[in-house]
């Protein structure tokens, strides 16, 4: 049999440039989820210091990023459980002539407080790309963790079939995505239709895609006050079942819940995804560039 993971799933309201207070917060979750015996906790995108990339004090926060991380390796070290600290924005220094590049980036750590997996967001949302450089070409990768083989993705990979292919063709099972998703993400003539369109958007999508990999999802979205467009939702998914548990709307709180990676294996037998991806006469073995290459 398949073995049984306890995954805590935080939504917290990331208080705009306070990395601190957001962290204190962060740990709390982290220490109660721990006693409650999860083996991973996994926390929203731009959870640190949410997303306000004009702010003048911004980038001077996410020269620190360093900082940020090891205070999770330090927290993961103390209770003993991997943790996935959402993702952490980065500012570096370019190669040459290039500047200075922010990155967004998600890191899986593990109870000892060692990184054992590290994904910079390659599909940036349309307002990200003035102020991130994706991850490009560069493959998805899958590593291997204290909950077998793991691929990691950010907010809008989700809307990329390629990036969930990617992993599990590598071997993922268990797929993280740190999320920083709002009701208010959708244009004026979608909202008109469906003021909860986003959210429509999220469950769709999370659903498909844990059946269309037979793999489970831990989706960990901000949430924040009411009024203020934040989506939430942040959720646990396998196959047949969909969604093992699935917080509100906007308000900030956790779940733990046993996901049984037998699920998986059974959803596998039956729809034969991975089996497929292996053969080594299979189809779709293209990219969109026109060039030949595997998913």
């Amino acid at each position: 049999m398949a073995p049984i993971y306890k995954v805590a799933v935080i939504q917290l309201y990331p208080k705009p440039m306070q990395p601190a207070q957001n962290f204190a917060k962060a740990a709390n979750f982290i220490r109660s989820v721990a006693s409650q015996g999860a083996q991973l906790a996994v926390l929203p995108e731009y959870h640190l210091t949410n997303w306000i990339p004009k702010d003048p004090g911004f980038l001077e926060l996410a020269r620190q990023w360093e900082t940020y991380l090891g205070w999770y390796k330090d927290l993961a070290k103390e209770v003993g459980i991997c943790i996935v600290p959402g993702t952490i924005v980065e500012l570096h220094q370019g190669e040459g002539d290039l500047g200075e590049r922010l990155l967004n980036v998600a890191y899986f750590i593990d109870g000892s407080g060692e990184v054992v997996g590290k994904y910079v967001k390659k599909n940036l949302w349309g307002p990200e790309r003035d102020h991130l450089t994706g991850s490009g070409r560069d493959v998805h990768e899958v590593f291997d963790t204290p909950l077998g083989k793991v691929g990691m993705l950010i907010c809008w990979d989700l809307a990329f079939p390629e990036a969930f292919r990617e992993l599990i063709a590598q071997g993922a099972k268990l797929i993280i995505v740190p999320t920083f998703w709002t009701l208010k993400d959708c244009n004026e003539k979608g909202l008109a239709l469906n003021p909860s369109a986003e959210a429509l958007f999220l469950d769709s999508m999370l659903t498909a895609r844990a059946f269309e990999n037979t793999c489970a999802i831990v989706f960990a979205n901000a949430g924040g006050p009411p009024g203020r467009g934040y989506a939430g939702l942040s959720q646990v998914v396998v196959p047949f079942v969909g969604a093992l548990t699935r917080l509100g709307s906007c308000a900030e709180g956790v779940s733990v819940v046993d996901v049984d990676m037998q699920i998986c294996e059974d959803a596998e037998d039956n729809y034969q995804v991975r089996s497929d991806l292996a053969r080594h006469d299979w189809h779709y073995d293209y990219r969109h560039s026109g060039e030949k290459g595997r998913l």
